[in-house]
């Protein structure tokens, strides 16, 4: 069995490169970009206790006219101010969602380069990124940073760091802290440029096309160095994605073999429904119980969401119902848990 889900993978894998080939193609004939641009009206907020998610988003949406503070978003985020994770998709619905008095939405992508964030900072939309982050006296965590601005001759990115504040770093530098996320972005514009946001990201414009892509990117970096485990890792998540679920699980196990942050479980979900969909609800509980016993994964309410998944995979439906109320309990705009806790008690009745 695992011979031939090997096999799988490497087919699928082999696919995706004649797409990144044409991909190469297309970018080589794009319009050449300013080799220096800046946003200058971005926030420079500073963030509060586990708050760069808020703080970051909010640093943002000032450049579209928004008055409030960190704080608003991070009530609606994170009502517990403990909570040691926010998600990419969380972030931009509170973007869609919330935000009624601006017309302003936000998406998300993934398999970002350098030059798709040069390309959205040089036509006037800031670019928060997902990366690792280890400043100094801290083991590895999550961070969101926002781009604002470039410049070629000296290699930088401008960011708006709310850990540290306005901060120069290079090209190389985001990179390789960015490919710990899947290289994942989020992106905002008003109503009136939604054609425009959508011709610039191009193929990445339709999500599905987005993780084909993205997928290749991971493929191309696992080839080059098999011994990268987040290269493995996105390749999971790309294959979660695509509802490739056998391929998905295998990526993760071989990015687990090879090492990864200890925090990864805190941001990072895809090795749970790689599992789930594959009925592997024990490595599920296994990880679940990791993150609940190391200190600050108890604070992550998906840790509480995927524990109940299984349980209910599991067939233990009391213990699934008591999880996703703990997850609820932490963070009632949790919509995953509010739903699968309806579709328990709907059952039941």
């Amino acid at each position: 069995m695992f011979r031939v889900k090997t096999v799988i993978i490497l087919l699928v894998i082999s696919l995706m490169a004649g797409v990144g080939g044409a991909l190469a193609q297309d970018e080589a004939e794009a319009v050449p970009l300013p080799t220096a641009f800046r946003i200058n009206t971005i926030g420079n907020e500073f963030q509060g206790w586990n708050n760069c998610g808020p703080a970051t988003l909010t640093n943002a949406l000032v450049h579209f006219g928004y008055t409030n503070d960190q704080n608003r978003a991070a009530t609606w985020l994170k009502p517990d101010r403990e909570d040691k994770n926010v998600s990419p998709w969380q972030m931009a619905e509170f973007v869609n969602t919330q935000v009624p008095e601006i017309a302003v939405y936000a998406l998300v992508r993934s398999g970002g380069t350098a030059e798709i964030a040069k390309t959205l900072i040089s036509n006037n939309f800031p670019v928060i990124i997902e990366k690792g982050y280890t400043p100094e006296g801290y083991d590895w965590m999550g961070h969101y940073l926002l781009l604002n601005g470039y410049d070629d001759s000296v290699g930088v990115f401008m960011t708006m760091d709310s850990f540290i504040g306005p901060q120069n770093y290079t090209y190389d530098e985001v990179l390789e802290k960015w490919q710990h996320f899947n290289y994942t972005y989020i992106v905002m514009y008003t109503s009136d440029r939604e054609a425009e946001i959508m011709e610039l990201l191009g193929d990445n414009g339709d999500e599905w096309q987005n993780h084909v892509l993205s997928l290749e990117i991971a493929r191309a970096e696992a080839t080059a160095d098999p011994t990268d485990p987040h290269a493995w890792f996105n390749m999971g998540t790309n294959f979660v994605e695509l509802g490739m679920w056998d391929a998905a699980a295998q990526a993760y196990d071989q990015a687990i073999s090879l090492g990864l942050p200890w925090r990864m479980m805190w941001y990072q979900f895809g090795p749970y429904e790689a599992y789930f969909n594959t009925g592997r609800y024990d490595d599920m509980i296994r990880i679940a119980r990791q993150n609940q016993n190391d200190g600050g994964g108890h604070f992550v309410e998906e840790t509480w969401y995927y524990l109940g998944m299984a349980r209910e995979g599991r067939g233990e439906t009391d213990l699934a119902l008591q999880n996703y109320n703990a997850a609820i309990n932490f963070n009632p705009n949790f919509e995953p848990a509010l739903e699968a806790r309806a579709n328990i008690l709907t059952q039941s009745s």
